[in-house]
């Protein structure tokens, strides 16, 4: 078996070097995502020019994410119980290649950053180095864009994407030489950049990238009660302001979770891998944060109609991956031709969590088009997100209240019918919810 230092610089004709790539590739994810120290190792004892790493390894990772999101949103749709609406294929593309774009030019920016801040805490600025660290430390978010193919999914890729923000963290000292005392400050400073600078990227692609339902995107949602505001990134040593964000990561529970999963791979034991493995995700998203919702709270609050439109089917359901749990329910309802489902999803147990879920809540929008009506606002606490297609054929208006539930509502209809309809939800309600510390 090749390693990927063997294989990443083969020169080999082009089916030999085609199928060795290929391995190298296989080896290096499987490296990151399970023996990260190993490695960051590695790649350290590597002399690649930032056109080789773009070459054989960031354009086709980051693809994934791109054509992923749009089988979701221009060929799954986004729906459930047999409603889907869906993003037109043309824009859908247009959304992926820029997508896509963006990603790769997000990219260079965060190892711009990463170089630029590695001597202010210790570490040497090596451009390479910083861009290795970024382009191979994305490697759990760059996977985790599959679930975007399944739109009801989309959340975990949120959370694997978070584990990206860990495998930066243990690459820092054996790249950018940052002591290891300084790695969590100097992860903070990179991240909290990162976060800035994808808001800003993302408000630029807005008006041709399509962000369906509250799903999409980086930033946007603090701690319940603090929605809109500014808090802050607490860790050792280090206390970095940040949009939208309360997150209080407990590094020694990360390192030691971090021990266990290497030694229970080490050893073959699976089981035990994996707890450690969701012990780490928790601790590295701050804990577990609040309990989420119970379901059933929130499907009670699911009235039994909207207006002329009886509830055909309903599913409440609790879901927990990699150390955090979540809450979502939704219901259809239907008369005729005409579908309307409204989904709540409770994004704010886990502040971590919720950094990927709402972008689109701290920013105002106001986009027409011949064919389309987009606009994100806020009022009384509540930030509203409606998007609307001029035919009437479909509308979908989103809002994250601000105990952090998630109220969508979408169906193929006029927006002025779909308003109506909503108004039969307990929108008060659902915001009065209070979860158990």
């Amino acid at each position: 078996m090749n390693s990927p230092e063997d294989t990443f610089s083969t020169t080999a004709g082009p089916a030999p070097a085609g199928a060795a790539m290929a391995h190298g590739l296989l080896d290096r994810v499987l490296a990151i995502l399970l023996r990260p120290g190993e490695a960051w190792l590695q790649i350290e004892r590597e002399d690649l020019p930032i056109t080789r790493v773009v070459a054989s390894y960031l354009l086709i990772l980051a693809a994934i994410p791109a054509v992923a999101g749009f089988i979701g949103t221009s060929v799954v749709g986004i729906g459930a119980f047999g409603l889907s609406v869906r993003v037109p294929v043309v824009q859908g593309l247009v959304g992926m290649v820029v997508g896509y774009g963006m990603s790769l030019v997000m990219v260079f920016v965060m190892a711009l950053v990463a170089n630029a801040l590695a001597p202010r805490f210790g570490g040497q600025a090596q451009l390479p180095r910083a861009f290795q660290l970024i382009a191979y430390g994305a490697t759990a978010g760059w996977l985790g864009g599959v679930f975007s193919a399944v739109p009801a999914l989309a959340m975990l890729g949120v959370l694997a994407a978070l584990y990206s923000v860990y495998l930066i963290y243990r690459g820092v000292p054996t790249l950018m030489r940052v002591p290891q005392e300084r790695a969590v400050g100097y992860t903070a400073a990179v991240i909290a950049c990162g976060i800035v600078a994808a808001l800003l990227v993302g408000l630029a692609t807005s008006f041709v990238t399509p962000r369906p339902g509250g799903l999409g995107g980086l930033g946007g949602l603090g701690a319940p009660g603090t929605l809109g505001g500014a808090s802050s990134v607490k860790l050792p040593g280090v206390n970095i302001t940040v949009p939208g964000t309360d997150i209080h990561i407990d590094t020694a529970k990360v390192e030691s979770a971090s021990r266990r999963m290497e030694e229970a791979q080490a050893r073959g034991d699976t089981q035990a891998a994996g707890k450690a493995m969701g012990d780490m995700m928790s601790a590295a998203l701050g804990g577990k944060g609040a309990a989420p919702l119970a379901p059933e709270a929130l499907r009670a609050l699911l009235p039994t109609s909207l207006g002329a439109m009886p509830r055909t089917a309903v599913e409440a359901r609790s879901d927990a991956a990699m150390g955090v749990q979540f809450t979502n329910v939704s219901a259809q309802y239907s008369e005729g031709e005409r579908l309307i489902e409204v989904r709540m999803q409770d994004i704010g147990a886990v502040p971590a969590l919720a950094i990927g879920m709402a972008s689109w809540s701290r920013s105002t929008l106001d986009s027409e088009t011949a064919d389309e009506v987009e606009r994100v606002y806020r009022r009384d606490g509540v930030a509203y997100k409606e998007s609307y297609r001029k035919d009437g054929t479909s509308a979908s208006l989103v809002m994250l209240l601000p105990n952090g539930v998630l109220l969508e509502g979408s169906g193929n209809l006029p927006m002025d019918d779909l308003r109506a309809a909503l108004q039969a939800v307990p929108v008060g309600q659902v915001a009065a919810l209070k979860r158990a510390s």
